[in-house]
């Protein structure tokens, strides 16, 4: 066996510190990552390179040429904004939906927002802060407009 490929075979033993350690005495420079599959590929090609040569002077060039032809970027992008999306529950209903309640001889319309509900021009992030403005306690809104049922006495 070449010793060039035991050598790269050796690699597979080394613990992340040992292989930085290699990288530093054949870069001439600490890795700035200490993952040991990178350190071991980058360790590999080293070694391969030191013992056959590197690119030619031809792909060295024509990498060269193809590197200037690559426009990037000199500042980082901005940010893109993320569009803010309400979470939605698995039964909640549908934005235009219109909940009717009859509340002490009151027809009680609230209109499902894209930021919340409306009632009485008011617009409220919850259907609990809607009943609570409505009957003055607290209520889980979505019982209190019958969205769902209350559970049974266990």
């Amino acid at each position: 066996m070449s010793t060039i490929a035991k050598q790269i075979r050796e690699l597979q033993n080394l613990a992340p510190a040992q292989l930085a350690e290699r990288y530093a005495e054949l870069f001439g420079k600490q890795p700035r990552v200490r993952n040991a599959s990178f350190l071991r590929r980058q360790v590999a090609w080293k070694l391969q390179e030191q013992e056959f040569g590197g690119l030619s002077e031809r792909t060295t060039s024509r990498l060269n040429e193809l590197i200037k032809q690559i426009d990037l970027p000199l500042a980082a992008p901005a940010p893109r904004p993320r569009p803010r999306i309400a979470p939605t529950r698995p039964n909640a209903p549908s934005i235009g939906t219109t909940l009717v309640k009859q509340w002490h001889d009151m027809e009680i319309r609230v209109e499902v927002r894209e930021g919340g509900f409306e009632w009485d021009g008011t617009l409220y992030t919850s259907l609990s802060a809607v009943a609570r403005a409505i009957t003055g306690t607290n209520w889980n809104g979505r019982l209190f407009f019958g969205l769902v049922k209350r559970r049974a006495a266990q």
